[in-house]
């Protein structure tokens, strides 16, 4: 009878995943650019801290040809008016899951992890989804770009930017292996409450002792051009040791983010901190050592008991003004599409307005070694951009009419949209 009921309730999982998967917008890769587009008449947020008003910009074969007044533009195939409206370059949503978790709930649609320590020679790109249905309510808010990160272990694997209309992972792939991603060994606190410190204190010392072993081999192995014998997890490190390859360090607590920095400096490396709750405390040592960071979200708790309330929410402008390269990354996946407003809400506690956009642009694009490309409006960048009908970094501004991803005019429509045209439809609302 156990055997049965359990039967049973496999099958109707099956069949209700089966109903999840047939309800399916009908969206797919845009095709590529193929005449100059022109978009005129909109305030122009360079992401740089420039703002041009009633400005013009035309894009070709991908590229931005021309950014500023309109009287100066060149003349193009295809004209969108786009007056009294706002054009941004496209969000880039660091260090997230995106694509490697669909259901959290159904195991078979979960491959952001490895089992191990020590996944260094990991790479996320090729277990990335270009078909989630999450893709596309990122793209609907702004968001055009991500970084592809794996989780688990304490070298969690090597992460890539990716750009969110493609048909497979080799189209996705806008910068390949971008990083490798270590879980700085630190105190790890049980939702039971109490911890064992002497035990705890014993695995960290532990763990430090595998990453810096694991770092010596590395750069040994590393100044042989053609070792006799390869090692994935070793050569991974090739490029992080060159300077091509960033090395991404998730840590919060003040003194774990001094010992990390110091740590790795320790083998010529500077790495990118992230999360970095208590990074505040410490900005002098983090400008000191030019330390870049991506912080955690704005909408949350102060990881403290005695921090003030708002700490979160001020965090960006604190660090900002400390003379850091700060960027806001999110955790999972499905909240990503809400990454404009952790800079609309830095913005509302004191930051510049463009400053703020800055941390989900071209401040992210300098972290992850994108800069050259996009991050900003400039001519020779990809035309990674959108209109918006009012301020993108605002709830009910952020009303996205027109998004092109390297000159692509992509969809934006998404499962979202199409069960509110539904219900709306149903219940005599139009």
């Amino acid at each position: 009878m156990q055997l049965i009921l359990k039967y049973i309730s496999s099958l109707s999982l099956f069949l209700s995943i089966g109903c999840y998967l047939q309800a399916q917008p009908t969206v797919y890769p845009a095709k590529a650019q193929t005449s100059a587009i022109s978009i005129k008449g909109a305030t122009i947020h360079v992401g740089n801290g420039q703002v041009i008003p009633n400005g013009t910009i035309v894009f070709d074969q991908g590229k931005i040809t021309y950014v500023g007044e309109g009287a100066g533009a060149p003349a193009a195939a295809q004209s969108i008016d786009a007056q009294g409206k706002h054009i941004y370059p496209g969000f880039i949503a660091p260090v997230t899951n995106l694509g490697l978790v669909e259901v959290e709930s159904v195991r078979a649609t979960l491959d952001n992890t490895e089992v191990g320590e020590n996944n260094a020679h990991v790479r996320a790109l090729i277990a990335y989804n270009t078909d989630s249905k999450v893709i596309n309510t990122l793209r609907s808010n702004g968001v055009l770009l991500a970084q592809v990160t794996p989780e688990g272990g304490l070298v969690t694997g090597q992460s890539s930017v990716v750009q969110l209309d493609a048909w497979n992972w080799e189209d996705a792939a806008y910068k390949t292996d971008d990083a490798i991603h270590i879980n700085w060994p630190s105190i790890r606190y049980s939702r039971f409450g109490a911890t064992n410190e002497a035990a705890q204190k014993e695995r960290i010392q532990q763990e430090r002792g595998i990453l810096s072993d694991l770092l010596k081999d590395a750069k040994a192995y590393c100044e042989v051009d053609n070792p006799a014998v390869f090692n994935g997890r070793l050569e991974a490190f090739r490029k992080v040791f060159d300077g091509t390859k960033k090395l991404m360090v998730h840590v919060d607590k003040k003194n774990d983010i001094i010992a990390a920095v110091q740590f790795f400096g320790a083998f010529g490396l500077k790495p990118v901190l992230v999360g970095g709750a208590d990074a505040h405390l410490v900005s002098s040592f983090l400008k000191e050592n030019e330390i870049p960071i991506i912080i955690h979200q704005a909408h949350s708790l102060p990881s403290n008991d005695d921090d003030d309330v708002n700490l979160p929410y001020k965090q960006a402008k604190l660090l900002s003004d400390a003379g850091l390269l700060v960027a806001y990354g999110m955790d999972g996946f499905w909240q990503q599409r809400n990454l404009p407003f952790m800079a609309g809400t830095a913005a509302a506690f004191g930051l510049d307005k463009e400053k703020a956009l800055a941390t989900i642009t071209l401040n992210t694009a300098k972290i992850l070694g994108v800069d050259q490309t996009t991050g900003s409006l400039e001519k020779g960048k990809d035309a990674n951009l959108f209109i918006s009908a009012g301020d993108a970094l605002d709830m009910k501004g952020n009303q996205i009419e027109k998004a092109f991803i390297v000159g692509r005019d992509i969809s934006l429509e998404n499962l979202h949209k199409q069960l509110f045209e539904r219900y709306e439809y149903k219940y005599g609302q139009k």
